[in-house]
């Protein structure tokens, strides 16, 4: 069975860190969260809202022609 695979880290240093630990079978440690947890549970209450009160207020004309140019965006050649 395939163990699942980590995040790699973007440093290179914290990267050879990071495959050293797993030839030694260490755990890194990870960075602690350092984000306010009601600012980011507001963050994610809002952001499920927003998408759906965007829409309502939409005229269906003007959804046609967002979904227009993203479809042209989507199938640009290039």
């Amino acid at each position: 069975m395939k163990t699942p695979t980590k995040e790699r880290p973007r440093d290179l240093n914290l990267w050879a860190q990071s495959i050293v630990a797993d030839v030694i079978e260490e755990d890194t440690p990870k960075e602690p969260d350092t984000r306010n947890p009601t600012a980011v549970a507001l963050a994610k209450l809002g952001a499920s809202k927003r998408g759906k009160a965007r829409a309502k207020k939409l005229s269906p004309e003007r959804r046609k022609e967002i979904a227009k140019k993203a479809n042209a965006a989507r199938w640009k050649n290039g």
